[in-house]
């Protein structure tokens, strides 16, 4: 046998060899295609839940609310959006943040106009709220408090007689502000967002705020010139929005299975010791 021969049927050799690898590659590749394509719609589809956008849990709020949802960054972080990738996560799906006017979460507007699947915000349940939109299980206890500037000799709402305090639209806490008004003879401002509130105490445009324990527990926490000078046991507890027919109240049982399975495993103090810099209590 001749050298060019040889290495005629050695190059003949190596030829079939590699074919063979490619199409045991195409075909392991093949199959992964196949078992992944559709896997993430097929899991919500099997929860009888369709979705605003295939492949992903598109969720409404009201941004800043920190430290429940937030932008860091380019990203939208929080305690909520932390608790909501529980249904993201188990449903094989990305969670998209879409922020929007409260008022179209809490009205249910923003779900039947299919901008969103879910809706969070450190939502206090109302029966209003209920009669709205499909509400999950309680996630979180929450009450309002009162801030003001340390050195502003406000300690409650009978020091704010003919002063200005500063509330967040469509919220528990400019109703609370609302409706003691005419008995402490305060004027209350409305605001959009809780950072224009918040920074409008820092300012002295307004002389105090009111809003959840937990953002302005945070706020104060980084502004030491802010204080809680008061807190008002309103016995509220938190929610997750949907919509209130299809896929909503499978979502909300979705949601309220993930949580009791969190809170079993330790998943859930965790993420709130993680945001809170304590675990909840008992």
């Amino acid at each position: 046998m001749n050298i060019v021969s040889t290495l005629r049927k050695s190059r003949a050799r190596v030829i079939v060899a590699a074919a063979a690898v490619l199409a045991l590659t195409l075909s392991a590749c093949g199959s992964d295609d196949s078992g992944s394509s559709g896997g993430t719609e097929d899991k919500a589809a099997a929860a009888g839940i369709t979705l605003v956008k295939p492949g992903k849990l598109m969720v409404c709020t009201h941004l800043p609310y920190k430290p429940f949802q937030y932008k860091e960054g380019t990203e939208v972080v929080g305690f909520d959006v932390d608790l909501l990738d529980l249904v993201a996560k188990d449903l094989g799906l990305k969670q998209e943040v879409v922020n929007i006017e409260w008022a179209q979460v809490t009205s249910g507007a923003a779900f039947k106009a299919k901008k969103c699947d879910m809706g969070m915000g450190a939502m206090t349940i109302t029966p209003e709220r209920q009669a709205a939109i499909s509400i999950t299980e309680p996630y979180m206890d929450a009450t309002q408090v009162l801030m003001a500037k340390k050195d502003a000799g406000i300690k409650g709402l009978e020091d704010l007689r003919g002063k200005k305090i500063g509330a967040q639209a469509d919220t528990t806490g400019k109703k609370y502000a609302d409706d003691n008004a005419k008995k402490y003879g305060y004027t209350v401002i409305p605001f959009n967002d809780l950072a224009l509130q918040e920074n409008n105490v820092k300012s002295g445009r307004v002389d105090a705020a009111i809003n959840d324990n937990g953002v302005l527990y945070d706020f104060v926490k980084e502004n030491p010139d802010m204080a809680i000078v008061a807190e008002f046991n309103t016995g509220e507890q938190y929610g997750f929005g949907a919509l209130k027919d299809g896929s909503g109240p499978k979502l909300v049982a979705k949601f309220n299975e993930l949580l009791t399975k969190a809170k079993q495993d330790g998943t859930y103090n965790e993420i709130y010791k993680k945001w809170f810099g304590v675990e909840p209590k008992k």
